[in-house]
C-alpha cells in the first residue's frame, strides 16, 4: 500500500513523504495512529498544494530576511554605560542589552537569542556582532560601547 506520511516515522521517512509499506503495517499501525493517510489522487493533490504553499511562504520569509539583513548591515548601535579606569565596564553588555538598544535606536525588533556573542562584552570599544536572522541569512552589526559621562 502506498501512503503519505503525516508525521516523521523512524526508519520510514519524513512527514510529507510518499512511501510504499505493507498493507497490514499501514492499516494496523500508521493510519489508526494518524501517522499516515492513503495515497489517493485527492490526498496527493492536497499534499502538492501544501508543499507549494510552504515553499512560497519560505521564499517570502527569505526575501524579507535578506532585506532586513541588508538594513542591519548598515546600522551602528551605541550603548553608553558606566566604566572604570582602563576602559573596563562595571558589569557587562549582553545580547539582551544589544537587542534592547537595537529596538530603541533603530526600531529593529530581533530576538536576543539570534545575536551571536562569544561572551559578555566587558570593555569599551567597537565590536562586530553577528545576527542570525534566518537559517541561511545573517548580518553583521556594528556595536559601539562608550563610557557614560
Amino acid at each position: 500500500m502506498v501512503v503519505i506520511l503525516a508525521k516523521d516515522v523512524q526508519g520510514l521517512g519524513k512527514a510529507g513523504s510518499v512511501v510504499k509499506v505493507k498493507d497490514g503495517y499501514a492499516r494496523n499501525m500508521l493510519i489508526p495512529r494518524g501517522m499516515a493517510a492513503k495515497a489517493t489522487d485527492g490526498n496527493i493533490k492536497s499534499l502538492e498544494k501544501q508543499k507549494k504553499a510552504l515553499d512560497d511562504k519560505r521564499r517570502r520569509e527569505l526575501a524579507a530576511a535578506g532585506a532586513l539583513a541588508e538594513k542591519m548591515g548598515r546600522l551602528t548601535v551605541r550603548i553608553s554605560t558606566k566604566s572604570g579606569e582602563n576602559g573596563r565596564l562595571f558589569g557587562s553588555i549582553t545580547s539582551k542589552d544589544i537587542a534592547a538598544a537595537l529596538k530603541a535606536q533603530h526600531g529593529v525588533d530581533i530576538d536576543r537569542r539570534k545575536l551571536a556573542l562569544e561572551g559578555p562584552i566587558k570593555n569599551i570599544g567597537e565590536f562586530k556582532v553577528e545576527a542570525r536572522i534566518y537559517p541561511e541569512v545573517s548580518a553583521s552589526i556594528s556595536l559601539l560601547i562608550e563610557a557614560e559621562a
